[in-house]
């Protein structure tokens, strides 16, 4: 599929795109979630309009290295996949469930879930909105629904953003999820430098009345062919590939290739990976009692299948070794995950290889597993 037709698309310039923002935040009441800079990195928080967004700042990214740059232009969104991705807003690290209380009445529990935020997401790149269509499909698309996920996910604006600068270690070209985002959103913008503006693609009838809300002019011929230009340029710039054609079948018949002992010897055991994964669900309880002991509580927590504890039963962990925990990791993401839920769990973000301390790189290590050698 190629680029939307002209006529649905509109421009803003960068006044513009600090109104839209502003019509987010202070007429429709949304908290804007976006990029900026802390500590080194791009992150996202809470912001408060465009000034807060990372302009002119750019990313070097390869395995187990993150460094920002001066890129000397004005662009807003001229990063790849920030260190964090959107999963922490619509999938809480850690979830408050139930708060028991004793009284002169016994035990009296309430839901102690937090209400839901109105959230708008700002930059969300297309492999973060693949990473979302797939944990709706997991968290919200099944016969038990994540309630607390799927009131989150509900009330959540997207303002999505075309990918123009992939790092070292992206690959969503050679995964089908990327650099173009077609669906999922209900805003996205392609970013244009020289002269500094937005092409802009409705994507629900939301986005429409938002948009309706700033002055947005149709986008020219010129606009559009500048826009499809950053997003194929994207593409030819990846970083990595995966082939994931029969790489399900093939790491699912090699459970004993001595590659995974050889990425066992590297491995930290971590969780890195997938902490920072923007697809990873898995989850442990939490229980707490007060020291007075008339109040208990339980929280739902992140978990990582690289936690000894993650597999235990009654006798120990089913997986007591990094050979087995690394394994059952990368197998889900790239092989088991189909069976589940009839696609790949991984969208080719990159993040696990970045943020991985010792730069285990995710395609080199199922290539060489489904390579047979």
């Amino acid at each position: 599929m190629g680029a939307p037709p002209a006529q649905a698309l509109r421009l803003l310039d960068a006044p513009g795109l600090a109104s839209l923002l502003d019509v987010l935040r202070l007429d429709e009441g949304f908290t804007l979630i976006g990029p900026t800079v802390r500590d080194g990195a791009i992150v996202h928080e809470v912001i408060l309009g465009a000034g807060d967004l990372p302009r002119g700042i750019g990313d070097e990214q390869a395995p187990g290295r993150y460094r920002l740059r001066e890129r000397g232009d004005p662009a807003l969104f001229g990063w790849a996949a920030p260190a964090q991705s959107y999963k922490p807003q619509l999938f809480p690290p850690r979830l408050e469930l139930v708060q028991i209380k004793k009284t002169t009445r016994g035990l009296e529990p309430r839901d102690a879930r937090p209400p839901v935020p109105r959230l708008a997401l700002v930059g969300v790149r297309p492999c973060e909105l693949a990473a979302i269509a797939v944990t709706d499909r997991v968290l919200a698309g099944g016969a038990h629904v994540d309630v607390d996920y799927a009131a989150r996910r509900s009330a959540a604006f997207i303002l999505a953003v075309q990918c123009g600068t992939p790092s070292g270690t992206c690959f969503c070209a050679s995964l089908g999820t990327g650099p173009r985002a077609r669906a999922g959103f209900d805003l996205a913008l392609t970013e244009l430098v020289d002269p500094h503006r937005f092409v802009v693609e409705v994507g629900s009838e939301d986005g429409a009345r938002v948009l309706g809300r700033v002055e947005a002019g149709a986008a020219a011929p010129a606009d559009v062919a500048a826009a499809e230009a950053v997003v194929e340029g994207a593409r030819a710039n990846m970083g990595r590939a995966l082939d994931p054609r029969e790489l399900p079948a093939k790491l699912a018949a090699r459970p004993e290739h001595a590659r995974w002992n050889d990425v066992a010897a590297r491995c930290l055991g971590c969780g890195n990976c997938t902490q920072v994964c923007p697809t990873c669900f898995c989850t442990t309880l939490q229980e707490s009692s007060e020291l007075a002991g008339d109040a208990a509580g339980r929280a739902r927590c992140w978990d990582s299948c690289f936690t000894t504890d993650f597999a235990y039963v009654h006798g120990g962990s089913l997986r007591p070794s990094l050979r087995a925990r690394y394994r059952q990791w990368l197998t889900h993401k790239l092989s088991t995950w189909v069976e589940q839920f009839g696609e790949l769990g991984c969208v080719g973000c990159g993040r696990c290889i970045t943020w991985c301390p010792v730069g285990i790189d995710l395609t080199t290590e199922a290539a060489a597993v489904a390579g047979g050698a």
